[in-house]
């Protein structure tokens, strides 16, 4: 334990010269005295088209103030930044994935994290979303995110051509991949190489397991039952596994990432791939032949047919407390949220169709508004149960072994027990 102990602190240190080693130290590199602050995010922590750096550039031009953004890997940015708040090196700035239940213990707001609750900007955030970013009353957070949910896109030329409907079971999901694979297309891109992207399935799909057993979110809340017995979500799991034995990931899938995903799926070499609403305009935009060849349906594995919304789904932005310019911080966020800039945010994205601003008009298309009045939603598992989240990119790792045939199923729950009594008991959760 010890020796794995010193690994970890060993590769945290490592990672942590991803970050420029002055983080806080406000200075530009020319030592002009000038304002510098760091940006700490991971990869899908902002989006991939730029507008915020474009727009962090346009804000030095007006302040004299420079947002320096440090982009780390997704795999690696959970373990970073709890090492950085840790050792009080964090970024003036930080991006975390939030929701109610993991980020007091992710963030530690009371200790590292700018109180923003009398700010005139957190009023105009949605309801849904402050409880992802509050902690005892007080608002610490500043997200742009949408409520998420995670669909199924499929190629429509694709489908046509081999007379296949999108499918409403497991069997049928199992089905239709068959015949794309005859086809020496990659049935369903899986980018486990990220860390995250492959966990998905496991808990995306949590208010089906609700569903058929209600009460379940607050049995394992309680801890009155273990993951374990959770006999849904070992069947996804084994359907994950069978999926990868079948070929329907694809050869050499370990080493893929979510950003080659949209590559692969607009190149047409995979037939299918998970993202959220607005994944069609990012697609488009990058391959034209892709307009209007997209369609989606809800991840059937386990025969779950519910939609899972995320009420907070993605990063947000936390100005560090201990920043030796925490009020050049808040002037950043007081910019940023306008509402002209909020527009900006919106537009300049990756094609997301809602932001967690109401003063911001949506551009939820009529599929979409349809697809949600005849299916029923529900929360997902890790915005529900406690010790989800946290270990999410540990759950990433153990599916990767089990892709790669070191792992089983059953020690991959097994696993998440562990780690989440492990947790509880830091915490010092009564139930445990």
């Amino acid at each position: 334990m010890r020796k794995r102990f010193l690994l970890f602190i060993a590769g945290a240190l490592l990672l942590s010269s991803l970050l420029v080693a002055g983080c806080n130290s406000g200075e530009s590199s020319e030592g002009s005295g000038k304002v510098t602050l760091t940006f700490g995010t991971s990869q899908s922590g902002i989006p991939r088209t730029g507008i915020m750096q474009t727009m962090a550039k346009e804000y030095e031009q007006e302040t004299g103030v420079k947002i320096d953004f440090q982009v780390v890997p997704d795999a690696q940015w959970r373990d970073l930044i709890k090492v950085k708040l840790a050792s009080g090196e964090a970024p003036d700035i930080f991006n975390v994935d939030v929701d109610p239940l993991s980020m007091p213990a992710n963030v530690r707001p009371e200790e590292n994290a700018i109180d923003l609750t009398n700010e005139e900007f957190t009023g105009r955030m949605s309801e849904e979303i402050l409880p992802t970013v509050s902690y005892k009353d007080k608002v610490y957070g500043v997200s742009f995110a949408p409520s998420k949910i995670w669909y199924v896109y499929y190629n429509k030329r694709i489908f046509e051509e081999l007379g296949i409907q999108p499918p409403t079971s497991y069997a049928e999901f199992k089905a239709i991949c068959q015949k794309i694979k005859d086809k020496d297309i990659i049935p369903f891109y899986q980018a486990p190489a990220s860390g995250w992207y492959q966990v998905l399935p496991l808990f995306e799909t949590g208010p089906n397991y609700e569903q058929a057993t209600p009460g379940t979110y607050e049995k394992l809340n309680n801890n009155e039952m273990k993951v374990a017995d959770l006999t849904q979500l070992k069947t996804v799991i084994e359907q994950l596994k069978e999926f990868a034995d079948l070929g329907y990931f694809g050869k050499d899938f370990l080493s893929n990432t979510v950003e080659a995903g949209i590559e692969s799926f607009g190149q047409e070499k995979a037939a299918m791939l998970l993202r959220v609403p607005g994944t069609e305009k990012e697609v488009s935009e990058a391959y034209p032949d892709m307009k209007d060849n997209m369609g989606f349906f809800v991840m059937p594995w386990g025969d779950n047919q519910t939609i899972g919304v995320n009420p907070g789904g993605s990063a947000a932005m936390f100005g560090n407390k201990n920043s030796k310019h925490p009020e050049e911080v808040l002037k950043f966020f007081r910019w940023v949220t306008e509402h002209d800039h909020l527009q900006r945010v919106f537009d300049g994205g990756e094609g997301n169709l809602t932001i967690c601003w109401p003063e911001i008009e949506p551009k939820l298309t009529q599929d979409y508004i349809d697809y949600e009045k005849n299916h029923e939603k529900g929360t997902v598992m890790q915005a529900a149960v406690k010790y989800i989240d946290p270990q999410w990119m540990d759950i990433g790792k153990d599916l990767s072994g089990m892709f790669a045939g070191a792992m089983t199923p059953d020690q991959i729950l097994q696993n998440i027990d562990k780690r989440r009594a492990e947790q509880a008991k830091v915490l010092k959760d009564e139930a445990w």
